[in-house]
């Protein structure tokens, strides 16, 4: 029940605020010269370019775009409040109110335009998925160096020695990827790529990983 109360609360308090910016937007937009339905389609302007803004700050994460046009329909809603406050005479408006408010239409049909149609920029990894498939680079398996042949026996009663394993050779490009893929995670997390997720990046064999890692520290 008190859940239910602060929802109900907060949800209220969004409906007046909402109220009082969309009349203070009509009343500015009306002493500005634009009487009847233009008076009242100005503040649903406004307020839906700031609502797009907004979604597409929330689905598509941040970007120029989106912040430069929710800005802009802040500053203009925010604008009529303090000016109809007394700031301003609204019984003779000034000459740039008129000018501003007669060329919002174009320029929230513009703003609409470009946060409708401009693609978003695809997430870096740890952001929510936002429906792009992240693009693995391509396995590259190293070419091994061939096993020595066993020493001759000394005896006929003497086991061979054994073959020494050699580490795989890592290709300079393969090398130089791995490089940039632990300098981004460490600008990103604060701390050094682990094996796993190095191995995890590139989608190379164990050894293979365990080789670039040791030439990365």
């Amino acid at each position: 029940m008190p859940r239910a109360l602060r929802c109900d609360a907060v949800l209220v308090q969004a409906v007046i605020a909402g109220a009082l910016s969309f009349a203070h937007l009509h009343d500015l937009a009306a002493a500005a010269g634009q009487d009847g339905w233009k008076g009242w389609a100005y503040p649903i302007s406004v307020d839906l370019l700031l609502v797009a803004a907004w979604r597409r700050l929330r689905t598509s994460g941040p970007s120029r775009l989106a912040w430069c046009w929710f800005l802009i329909a802040l500053i203009a809603s925010l604008g009529a409040n303090v000016a109809t406050a007394g700031f301003l005479d609204l019984a003779h408006p000034p000459a740039w109110l008129r000018f501003g408010i007669a060329g919002w239409p174009a320029l929230a049909f513009l703003g609409g335009t470009l946060l409708a149609h401009t693609p978003a920029a695809p997430r870096t990894e740890g952001a929510p998925h936002s429906g792009a498939e992240e693009v693995q680079p391509e396995p590259v398996v190293a070419e091994s160096s061939p096993a020595p042949d066993p020493a001759p026996e000394l005896a006929p009663a003497a086991d061979p020695l054994p073959a020494v394993e050699t580490a795989p050779v890592v290709p300079a490009a393969l090398l130089d990827h791995a490089r940039k893929i632990a300098t981004e995670y460490r600008s990103r997390t604060g701390t050094e790529i682990d094996t796993t997720t190095l191995r995890a990046r590139l989608g190379v064999p164990p050894q293979l990983a365990d080789a670039i890692a040791a030439q990365l520290d």
